[in-house]
């Protein structure tokens, strides 16, 4: 229920800004008012299918009246030409509300196909894939699940869910100590804090003045080896860079607990999903 709370502006947004002032004029034309439509939701390739409760969601804020049948969970993997959902009802509505339900559908499931090709990818080692903060402006809420749906789990939502102390900031403070002193003096008591290493040192900086986690950015996997060894349990392992479904087992084998990729939020194709009429 929170999830659609949170969604539902996004989706009537959408609908706007492809709505526009007069509506869609195409449709309107050329189909009747009282025409009805049988209509399905299918995929067009494998993947790992999101977002349809938000896609659905298109077609019933447009018409509470349309019948909306699921045929698949979020979460779940399709094949080629696998149905995911059935919509009858008035045609009008349904073909205003494809293309914004069909743009968050084919988006999400994009991005939880991404997320579960590098989950899959992992074996069996306790690394988890966690995304980033680079995600589409507008749409993190629903990307963040899409990556959990994919097999991932959620980095920080935004800048005020923890501290994660990069390397701008360390450089502002003058140095690893004071960067990390500021922040604790700073912090509520729930708050965590993390901080992103380049190299060992720092790290061994870090782990002298205590800290809740640590971000090894761009550490090849040997290093990553020597880092976690030092660590030794005392906080949590975060690996970062050049993540891909070729170089993450060997990162996972290092023995982190967790695997960021902003890859799986900017840069994943979409699942190729489309309306198909009866």
């Amino acid at each position: 229920m929170s999830l659609r709370i949170l969604a539902e502006p996004i989706v009537r947004a959408a609908l706007l800004e492809d709505l526009g002032r007069a509506g869609d004029i195409t449709t309107d034309a050329v189909v009747a008012a009282d025409a009805e439509i049988d209509a399905a939701i299918a995929a067009r390739q494998p993947g790992c299918l999101a977002g349809l409760d938000v896609a659905l969601m298109a077609f019933e804020l447009l018409d509470p009246s349309l019948e909306l049948t699921r045929l698949c969970d979020d979460g779940a993997r399709v094949e080629r030409g696998q149905k995911v959902a059935r919509i009858r009802g008035r045609a009008r509505p349904v073909l205003a509300a494809e293309r914004t339900a069909l743009n968050l559908l084919c988006r999400l499931s994009g991005v939880a196909t991404a997320t579960r090709q590098l989950a899959d990818a992992i074996g069996n080692h306790k690394a988890k894939i966690v995304c980033t903060r680079k995600t589409t402006p507008g749409l993190r809420i629903l990307e963040k699940e899409a990556v959990r749906l994919g097999g991932g789990a959620n980095h920080r939502f935004g800048l005020d869910d923890a501290m994660l102390i990069k390397d701008n900031h360390v450089a502002m403070a003058g140095g690893v100590r004071p960067a990390l002193q500021r922040a604790k003096a700073a912090a509520g008591h729930l708050v965590k804090i993390e901080l992103e290493v380049d190299t060992l040192d720092q790290l061994a900086e870090a782990l002298d003045e205590g800290i809740d986690a640590v971000l090894l950015d761009n550490m090849d996997p040997p290093t990553l080896r020597l880092a976690v060894e030092m660590v030794a349990g005392r906080a949590i392992t975060e690996a970062s860079g050049r993540i891909t479904r070729e170089t993450v087992p060997t990162i996972a084998a290092a023995g982190v607990d967790l695997i960021s990729s902003g890859w799986i939020t900017h840069s994943a194709p979409i699942l190729d999903l489309g309306l198909d009429t009866d």
